[in-house]
């Protein structure tokens, strides 16, 4: 099969989703054009931030995307890419886009309130608060994944025995990034001081230049240290993005990142126009492979690229609270997740571009794709070395706005899960008011984070999956709640919720096993596996719980019994 036929399906496929589908739920749910959002009637100027519509879909997308879409699918290729296309689109339109929509639309109507506060809400404190220990989980595991292949990929010339041009790109990679934290700063204080003699186009320009300045001078001055120093120092910037303003940092990074996702993405489908591979890959290598059966592994796999429970709390916990208008939210809770999917098939195409005898190459998901892409851009004209660090920045990008994202809602999740009736420090006990201090949460999750890091991203990739997808079933679950007692249609939320609970529960007794078979077999050791084995049975623990909890909220609930 032609790569670009494949690329052409997809975007048929998931523009036509979007027209008809997305568009279906927000008339059944219902959109309120006049009504003031959250963002204005509790407007703080910290979370709470009116924002323009693509201000909020770029970071939306640039949380949300992240390495998912990359890593997943180029793993998940092993089992060949017809299994994954169809996922890619059936989990993208019908699973992972209506919880993300689901979640935002949820929090916007409940005051731009997290997903663990709309679940005391509609399933009770206890509720609350195991559903915010299980997204504290979470977050460590997606900490340690993106840290682990964000620092890896930043290990330049001259270091730990690397010396060739993917080395050279890498280190380069690493020098944008750390000027796009400082140019980020910057950008934040324009916006909020000159923001409203800036429209959109003149915004747009500036954030381009930016990033052609910040490309320019990292390439000239390459940053080059050990994989050890840029675990520290990623871990640095998390504690940042977790404590600073939204409008200082997060917000106008991920806006001038979307542009350069979307230049990463227009490339690559410009290059596989122009290149137009073969698949190299098989198109069903089996239901076993490697030791691995499909179901439930394809699925938790792929992750994000499909159905990620992540979103949610993007979608309830930063997107809610910025949004301007309702009328808005289709195009950033639904289309930010279709175009997810379609950069999911996008890196299929790439790594079935440049498979060996049928499976992908070796090397980690990032270089396959960076190197694959750059490949095309060559026939371009582009020259390598530039189209190689302009990839390995794209996919670095990647991780790190999913890592700032995760990293806030980790501190958040960990300071509500000790807050009481009241958020106010004075109505606390000294004990709480250090556990909700936002730099006490923020350092705590971060040290755990890092103990799971020691483990890399491959040990901890399934257990992240599985614990992704489980939180998607559990937000799904509440969001039938949500729907039930306003009035509104829940039935296109329960194959979904049905076949995540299936799939998770299956991925995390088969990780347990393994782990549990390791230790079993002398080869395991407390730090890596004896933490991810504990986080495991937790989660399992947790899952079954706040689910039957939920589900007996929503038997006991009442129909339209909420007007809101």
């Amino acid at each position: 099969m032609n790569g670009l036929v494949i690329v052409l399906i997809g975007i048929v496929a998931l523009g036509a989703g979007y027209l008809f589908y997305g568009r279906w739920l927000a008339k059944k749910w219902g959109i309120d054009p006049n009504a003031k959002t959250p963002a204005y009637t509790h407007e703080d100027g910290e979370d709470y931030v009116p924002s323009s519509k693509f201000t909020v879909f770029s970071h939306q997308f640039s949380s949300i995307a992240g390495a998912g879409p990359v890593t997943g699918p180029i793993l998940a290729s092993v089992f060949g890419w017809v299994p994954v296309l169809l996922w890619l689109i059936i989990g993208g339109l019908f699973f992972g886009a209506v919880q993300d929509f689901g979640a935002l639309y949820a929090s916007v109507k409940n005051e731009g309130k997290s997903m663990g506060m709309i679940i005391e809400k509609y399933i009770g404190k206890t509720g609350r608060k195991l559903f915010m220990l299980f997204c504290w989980l979470f977050t460590l595991l997606v900490i340690a994944a993106f840290t682990d292949m964000v620092a890896g990929t930043f290990v330049g010339t001259g270091v730990e025995g690397m010396t060739d041009a993917t080395s050279y790109a890498n280190s380069a990679a690493a020098s944008i990034s750390m000027l796009f934290i400082v140019v980020a700063v910057i950008f934040g204080v324009i916006q909020k001081h000159l923001g409203s003699r800036m429209n959109e186009v003149i915004k747009a320009i500036v954030a381009i230049v930016l990033l052609v300045v910040m490309f320019i001078i990292g390439m000239k001055f390459p940053i080059c240290t050990t994989k050890t120093a840029w675990i520290y120092i990623v871990m640095a910037y998390l504690f940042l993005a977790s404590v600073m303003p939204m409008w200082l940092l997060m917000q106008p990074r991920d806006y001038m990142t979307t542009f350069m996702l979307l230049g990463m993405i227009i490339g690559a489908v410009v290059g596989v126009i122009v290149a137009h591979p073969s698949m190299q890959l098989n198109a069903f290598s089996g239901f076993n492979v490697g030791g691995s059966s499909l179901f439930p592994t394809l699925f938790v796999t792929i992750a994000c690229g499909a159905v990620s429970g992540f979103h949610s709390l993007v979608s309830s916990g930063t997107s809610s609270k910025t949004i301007s208008s309702e009328k808005d939210m289709p195009m950033v809770g639904y289309g930010a997740m279709v175009v997810e999917s379609l950069l999911g098939i996008v890196s299929l195409v790439v790594v079935g571009a440049v498979a060996v005898n049928g499976t992908k190459p070796d090397g980690t998901p990032f270089s396959i794709f960076s190197s694959g892409v750059a490949g095309f851009l060559e026939k371009l004209g582009v020259p390598v070395t530039v189209a190689t660090v302009f990839m390995t920045m794209c996919v670095s990008a990647l991780a790190l706005t999913s890592l700032d994202s995760v990293a806030r809602i980790g501190r958040m999740s960990f300071q509500e899960l000790f807050y009481g009736d009241s958020t106010d420090p004075a109505d606390m006990t000294p004990v709480q008011r250090v556990l909700t201090n936002k730099y006490f949460a923020t350092v705590i999750t971060l040290f755990f984070g890092y103990l799971l890091t020691l483990g890399g991203y491959s040990n901890v990739w399934p257990l992240f999956g599985s614990a992704n997808q489980l939180l998607s079933a559990l937000v799904l679950v509440t969001l039938c709640v949500f729907l039930k007692v306003t009035g509104r249609s829940n039935k296109m939320l329960f194959p979904p919720l049905i076949i995540m609970l299936c799939v998770t529960g299956t991925a995390l007794v088969e990780r347990t096993i393994s782990l549990v078979q390791a230790f079993s077999a002398g080869t395991a050791t407390f730090l890596v596996e004896g933490l991810q084995l504990i986080i495991a049975v937790l989660l399992m623990i947790l899952g079954v719980i706040i689910v039957v909890n939920s589900l007996r909220a929503y038997f006991a609930s009442k129909k339209n019994s909420e007007t809101i």
